[in-house]
């Protein structure tokens, strides 16, 4: 089983990216499955289901999300019905929405478990302890259980990691936009990567117009964030992982750019 998994789309030049680049990148790496984390794909705000089923026409077969989950509300329009996107499992009981879903593909599941982080972050439940929970109700289902950790500390996603090494087939972290190459398969034979890294702007500072940023960095004074424009990028990695046992056995971290 061979999964691609896109870091986080920012926004129409990150849709753009994935316009451009995810039919090659499927056939070039013979793609089973595509996973991506679409949280910030509407204007850099969360998602809308014009949106979502754009992103599904190019090729995307499932979403997970993050904390800007909620900041478009067309979401919650139809994050109930929609089978193919789920959001951090950790939020509280009775958010829209599920944490964890399954994936169909020529006969085989793959579990699929979203979570968010809670250092420098809003603090959710428990993600270590709920983890657990979450990932032995997808393995009565499947061995391969793949997880989408969206935090902002290293730490907290190097510790998951570690904490899941040997339960799931798969540990990538998002949210932070700017792809590690600590990537490689933990001894007990789990994928990790600190983050995959973000499809959208290059030449931006995580996909806001880099004037912005810098202005602000040299003011102190709020300002009105603004996606970049220029050249566009697809960050993502792919995971060969034994259908049987649920491990991993290859992760390579994949960039590409192209100047318009």
């Amino acid at each position: 089983m061979r999964i691609l998994f896109v870091g986080d789309i920012v926004g129409k030049p990150g849709r753009e990216a994935i316009r451009r680049f995810l039919k090659p990148l499927q056939q070039e790496y013979t793609i089973d499955v595509t996973i991506a984390n679409a949280e910030n794909a509407a204007a850099g705000k969360g998602l809308t289901k014009e949106i979502a089923e754009e992103l599904f026409d190019y090729g995307i077969q499932f979403f997970t999300m993050g904390n800007h989950v909620w900041d478009n509300r067309d979401i919650l329009n139809f994050i109930d019905q929609e089978t193919r996107m789920i959001r951090p499992a950790n939020y509280p009981i009775g958010a829209p929405g599920q944490g964890s879903g399954l994936i169909r593909i020529n006969g085989c599941k793959i579990g699929v478990l979203n979570l968010s982080g809670r250092v420098y972050m809003t603090p959710l439940d428990d993600p270590f302890s709920g983890a657990i929970r979450w990932i032995n109700q997808l393995r009565q289902e499947t061995p391969i259980v793949f997880v989408d950790f969206h935090a902002e500390a290293t730490s907290e996603k190097v510790a998951l990691g570690w904490f899941l090494d040997g339960k799931v087939s798969a540990v990538v972290g998002t949210h932070t936009h700017i792809q590690t190459t600590d990537f490689r398969v933990l001894p007990q034979g789990t994928a990790y990567i600190t983050d995959v890294g973000m499809t959208g702007p290059r030449d931006s500072v995580l996909g806001i117009k880099k004037e912005i940023i810098i202005n602000r960095f040299l003011t102190q004074l709020p300002a009105k964030f603004e996606l970049a424009t220029g050249p566009i990028q697809i960050n993502a990695v792919v995971i060969d992982i034994d259908e049987k046992s649920g491990k991993a056995l290859k992760i390579e971290a994949i960039q590409r750019y192209y100047e318009h």
